[in-house]
């Protein structure tokens, strides 16, 4: 067999055995090799740490990917100076994940357009990064897919996969109302990873506000002690960021 016979050998075994990084990079590394006379467990070490790169590099972009943001915000993309001091001071105990890690939540809590989901899908793409399972999702849909799950007869599937996830992001408690299935549907489900798996919710509603959305003082009651134990609790409440961003948008528009 000549070189190029063996080459293309080499590209339909890599093909099969689904290994990219080296059909990649091969010849490449072989060329290298050959130029520096680099033996062949050099040569063999140098391909399979591509290999792995490669993959580690697929599987942050399949986490974040099967996440399901909404959109993807970063947490360098932040302007801590427009954030409000509560968040300013925490935001950097939360980036280290330690709280993913001890199985904590974390509350965000405060008025519109403060930066409480650009916090948290900045904090769960940092996760998808750093190896950990995230699924985002708001509490409208997330109830929904309850509701749906238990007429579809799935529920147990469903909640065995949410109770997984070693963060879940739910947004927009408190937009709108849901009634006693949907309270008690998200009150168990919610409650299930309380003290093992973490959650970040977005509210902007205080706690004793909670009560008009779950219409049930007695699981309203239980669903904050829970949610709350050991938490990190984030006051949002300041001036919009939102509005803040786009006020210097146009001062650099102007300027332009």
């Amino acid at each position: 067999m000549n070189k190029k016979e063996i080459s293309k050998e080499i590209e339909q075994f890599a093909t099969s055995l689904r290994l990219p990084g080296i059909k990649k990079y091969f010849q490449e590394n072989a060329k290298e090799a050959a130029t520096r006379d680099i033996s062949y467990e050099e040569y063999l070490y140098g391909l399979l740490q591509k290999e792995y790169d490669l993959r580690q590099e697929h599987a942050k972009e399949n986490r974040i990917r099967l996440a399901n943001f909404s959109y993807k915000k970063y947490l360098e993309d932040l302007k801590v100076e427009h954030l409000p001091d509560d968040a300013n001071r925490k935001l950097k105990v939360l980036s280290s994940l330690e709280f993913i890690k001890n199985g904590q939540n974390v509350i965000l809590a405060g008025n519109p357009g403060t930066g409480k989901t650009h916090i948290a899908i900045g904090l769960g793409i940092k996760a998808c990064l750093a190896g950990y399972r995230v699924a985002f999702t708001t509490i409208p849909t997330l109830i929904n897919q309850l509701k749906e799950s238990r007429s579809e007869k799935t529920l147990h599937t469903f909640e065995n996969k949410f109770a997984k996830y070693d963060l879940v992001i739910a947004d927009e408690l408190g937009y709108i109302s849901f009634d006693k299935e949907g309270s008690e549907l998200l009150f168990t489900n919610l409650s299930l990873r309380a003290g093992r798996k973490s959650t970040i919710i977005t509210t902007n509603l205080s706690f004793e506000r909670w009560a008009e959305i779950f219409q049930d003082p007695v699981m309203t009651a239980a669903m904050v002690d829970r949610l709350t134990h050991k938490a990190y609790l984030v006051n949002m409440n300041g001036n919009s960021y939102r509005l803040k961003e786009t006020e210097e948008w146009i001062k650099n528009q102007n300027i332009a």
